[in-house]
């Protein structure tokens, strides 16, 4: 399909956050369909701020073994990764962006430009809850140094899929999530280190105060 270049420039995307717990298969339904309409330029972008019921999901690098104890239902996500675990008190924002255009400081057509930004995003809410969130060579997601038990942590999770240079599914934040739901798989494929969260690292936000610390280091990364 040929695409019309536009000299004017698009709408911000639009942020939608759901109440209550979305089904994960309802989600995945939705990200796909509105992927499609960004695609026909029939929809506007959208950051898309979610709570799943108890779900693991596995990514298209997932291997058997990760899955650990099946306790909760589990999910063929489609995105790139391994295992993950999403479930109330976590904080999932899904991005639906046109990757044909640039978005802030991430160029145009570069999804590895995309996830670094989405990395930077994380790091940057973190850094408004006083928390030094960093990435890690050859692991996916953000980690922290907690000096008080001697452990170095994720605390945020990226998975992300591109269709026709439309990107969905995006990140996930621990806010305040049962963290012994991660015991059913290996989380990203990394069993040497553990999982936190913003309540375990001693900081009681709530999830609308996360969601800000997300809109406003959003403003910061992608314009």
């Amino acid at each position: 399909m040929t695409r019309t270049l536009s000299t004017t420039t698009p709408p911000p995307p639009e942020w939608r956050i759901s109440d209550g717990l979305t089904p994960y298969a309802e989600a995945l339904a939705a990200m796909e369909a509105h992927a499609a309409a960004i695609r026909a330029e029939s929809a506007p972008e959208r950051i898309w701020l979610v709570e799943h019921p108890p779900t693991y999901t596995a990514g298209t690098s997932a291997a058997p073994e990760g899955l650990v104890d099946p306790r909760f239902p589990v999910f063929r996500a489609g995105r790139g990764g391994q295992w993950t675990y999403h479930g109330p008190g976590q904080r999932t924002g899904y991005v639906l962006l046109d990757l044909t255009r640039a978005h802030g400081g991430v160029p145009a057509r570069d999804v590895r430009a995309f996830v670094h930004g989405l990395e930077e995003w994380l790091i940057r809410t973190l850094d408004r809850f006083n928390i030094k969130g960093e990435r890690r060579a050859g692991r996916v997601g953000i980690w922290v140094v907690d000096r008080a038990r001697g452990t170095e942590d994720k605390v945020a999770a990226i998975g992300v899929r591109v269709t026709r240079w439309v990107s969905w599914h995006g990140v996930a934040l621990n806010v305040d999530p049962d963290l012994s739901h991660f015991g059913g798989i290996v989380p990203c494929g990394i069993s040497e280190h553990g999982v936190t969260s913003l309540h375990r690292l001693g900081i009681t936000a709530t999830m609308e105060e996360a969601d800000a610390a997300l809109m406003a280091a959003w403003a910061e990364v992608f314009g």
